[in-house]
């Protein structure tokens, strides 16, 4: 009988660890850090109109997914994720998880938000579990996304049985968010991971929503960013564009922007 019963927990430990995971479209959920909602991609930071007004460097940055993050909560056991990059971007002095690979961040029960761990991308295409063989209690997650690549889909998943949901709670609070306009700095060059792009730590520390207007090597006082940026109902205004505008553009356009 004792032998019965030890195969049977076995087995069923067994269940526990090769749950099947379920996906679900990210675009379901609350996407963090978009200056406007007026592009039909959603990972991207520039409205539509600017493709062809833009600079072709400035519009290509913007298809970067730098500061956004996906919020959702969930009872799973384990969460992983699978999407494309547009670009797969690779480079010689930034990690690949931090150009185009994804972090997951838990909201504890002092509204600190705790790493968990980060998706390593490994091509164009990827797919990986984030972490697993945790009990099934509900909590609030964070999922930042690629700084220096974007996404062309994303999902989510989690057991077949578990249950994922929009956030119960407002953190980071989405009322007058912070805007940041800047350069590689600011867009988070060369951070290892996404969560570690200074604009994330700040959203975390504050628990504020950020939006990342940082363009690495481009922030050149284009005044249709500073047309984006004053769209936003704000609490504060953050423009760091020193170390990439030169004097006479600064004289040229930092009173208009």
């Amino acid at each position: 009988m004792i032998r019965y019963i030890l195969i049977g927990l076995l087995l069923c430990g067994q269940a526990i660890s090769f749950a099947q995971i379920i996906y679900h479209d990210a675009s379901n959920f609350p996407l963090l850090g978009k200056a406007t909602e007026a592009n039909n991609a959603r990972y991207e930071r520039f409205p539509d109109s600017l493709k062809n007004i833009s600079r072709s460097p400035l519009w290509n940055l913007s298809r970067n997914s730098a500061g956004m993050a996906i919020r959702f909560r969930s009872n799973s056991t384990q969460i992983a994720v699978k999407g494309e990059n547009p670009f797969n971007n690779h480079m010689n002095h930034m990690t690949d998880t931090g150009v185009k690979g994804l972090d997951l961040y838990c909201l504890e029960g002092n509204g600190l938000w705790r790493f968990v761990n980060s998706a390593r991308p490994t091509g164009k295409i990827n797919q990986a579990t984030i972490i697993a063989n945790m009990q099934p209690e509900e909590r609030e997650y964070m999922l930042y996304l690629p700084l220096y690549d974007g996404l062309v889909s994303l999902s989510i998943g989690v057991d077949s049985l578990a249950t994922i949901d929009q956030p119960l709670i407002d953190y980071p609070i989405r009322k007058k968010p912070v805007v940041f306009y800047g350069t590689s700095i600011l867009q988070g060059g060369c951070a290892s991971r996404p969560g570690m792009a200074h604009t994330n730590i700040i959203s975390r520390r504050l628990n504020r929503e950020c939006i990342n207007l940082g363009f690495s090597g481009n922030a050149l006082l284009d005044l249709e960013v500073a047309k984006v940026i004053a769209e936003v109902d704000a609490s504060v205004f953050v423009l760091d564009f020193v170390p990439n505008a030169s004097v006479e553009q600064m004289k040229e356009r930092m009173e208009t922007f």
